[in-house]
């Protein structure tokens, strides 16, 4: 009868241990897919650009300097976005996307201060659609990292908990970091209006 007893104790401490690993690689799957919806989002945000840039070109040739700051900014918040893609929650990955992003916000505010001056352009129903599309954007940019961020603080809250923390450092459960956006002028969305 004690040797029954046993057994069953030992069959419930290693469902019980399952169960916590299974629930550490749920969390873990649930914000690495929250993050790709943070990719489809900076995708989308990443091709309008060259649209806008190109629109933007006829009427503020003066301005190249802007122009060019904008495709530079693009291209390295696309090498921060495939960085981490690769890594999801990496704190390095996090922080050069982080990076990148607050850059081109800020080139972007640039163009688009220029762009005030050009009444032409701010007529230019391409520019209209675009910085209508570029704004619809931010917004989703904006509620898919609330929903990552949201994901990253329930995974690492999972694995720190006790006993959690046990089989998360023995299966090597790393922490995530959010994608936090580091300046405040970031934290706003671009303004985009051309009425």
């Amino acid at each position: 009868m004690s040797l029954l007893i046993l057994l069953v104790i030992v069959v419930a401490l290693v469902v019980f241990v399952i169960g916590i690993y299974n629930g550490l690689v749920t969390a873990r799957n649930a914000y690495k897919n929250a993050f790709s919806q943070i990719d489809v989002q900076l995708q989308r945000r990443y091709d309008l650009i060259p649209n806008l840039v190109e629109t933007a070109k006829g009427y503020i040739k003066h301005e190249r300097e802007t122009l060019e700051a904008v495709i530079a900014a693009r291209s390295a918040a696309m090498s921060g976005l495939a960085a981490a893609k690769a890594a999801p929650g990496d704190p390095q990955a996090m922080q050069q996307l982080s990076g990148a992003e607050n850059q081109l916000t800020q080139t972007l505010g640039r163009l688009f201060a220029v762009a005030e001056s050009y009444p032409d352009l701010k007529a230019n129903q391409n520019m209209m659609q675009l910085s209508e599309e570029l704004t619809s954007t931010e917004n989703k940019v904006a509620f898919a990292r609330q929903a990552y961020n949201d994901s990253v603080m329930f995974y690492n809250n999972k694995r720190e908990v006790f006993p959690n923390s046990f089989i998360a450092n023995m299966y090597a459960f790393l922490p995530a970091t959010p994608l936090e956006i580091e300046s405040p002028e970031a934290r706003k969305a671009v303004k985009v209006s051309f009425t």
